[in-house]
């Protein structure tokens, strides 16, 4: 199995607009960070996860010419706001399969309509993207090409957010915390995908770095990757300061997991 980091970036991306920070104004190519998303890939193909703002930048960036389906984690802007993108891959395959919570699917039905609603359809020589939503309830497994994937919530502030495990894969984003009954079903991972903003103040929706390296200890994970970055941190920091079997992700980073 292999992960690809598409976006690592927080809903403001790095460089953020008019900031001269050390981390926007870094030559470090690890340093630009695009809206958070990734593409897991199996025997069976490929799942993009989230459809991010440069999805399209991402995709070409990374050499990935084509997805299977689509996992939806919740309908936050920066999650959600390239799925016209989609397009590129459903002109040549036909529909794709989106897999979403039912709490978060009449948000995209709502501000995707034009995609969604079937009495809507392009004029002649136009295209849109073709996506039929398939609900997906935590703790309840469901076959994602060809595989297990067991759909994990997390809270977000006054959200759900629904990431997943895979095999020896954890994915979870935009999390505050992880409940018990995440703990449990991520345990003994080979990777983990974890969201984390910066060092020091906690935040009221999201993971900061501490709290973020905790989660990984509870989970017993021999590989961490943290994503969802802001500007607080460099890459360069993050490495000197992270413990021992905690990585900072970056944007076109290729894992591979046992």
């Amino acid at each position: 199995m292999k992960l690809t980091f598409l976006g690592t970036g927080t809903s403001f991306g790095i460089p953020v607009i008019g900031c001269d920070c050390r981390a926007c104004t870094s030559p470090d190519p690890r340093d630009k960070r695009t809206r958070c998303g990734a593409v897991v890939e199996t025997t069976g193909g490929r799942l993009l996860v989230d459809t991010p703002t440069e999805l399209r930048l991402q995709l070409l960036a990374t050499g990935i010419k084509s997805v299977d389906a689509i996992w939806f984690t919740h309908a936050h802007a920066d999650h959600l706001h390239g799925i016209d993108d989609v397009r590129a891959f459903s002109v040549k395959r036909g529909e794709l399969v989106g897999y979403v919570a039912a709490e978060h699917r009449p948000l995209l039905e709502a501000h995707f309509r034009y995609i969604f609603d079937e009495a809507i359809q392009p004029p002649p020589g136009s295209s849109k993207p073709r996506l039929r939503l398939f609900p997906i309830e935590s703790g309840k497994p469901v076959d994602v090409i060809g595989e297990s994937f067991l759909p994990i919530r997390v809270p977000h502030g006054d959200v759900q957010v629904y990431g997943f495990r895979v095999g020896g894969l954890g994915y979870i984003v935009d999390a505050k915390l992880l409940p018990e009954e995440a703990i449990v079903a991520l345990r003994g991972v080979d990777v983990l995908v974890l969201n984390a903003l910066w060092f020091g103040k906690p935040h009221a929706s999201h993971l900061n770095i501490e709290e973020a390296i905790e989660a990984s200890r509870a989970v017993g994970a021999k590989r961490t990757y943290l994503t969802h970055l802001t500007h607080r941190v460099t890459h360069r920091e993050l490495e000197e300061r992270l413990p021992i079997g905690v990585y900072p992700a970056f944007d076109g980073l290729v894992v591979e997991v046992d």
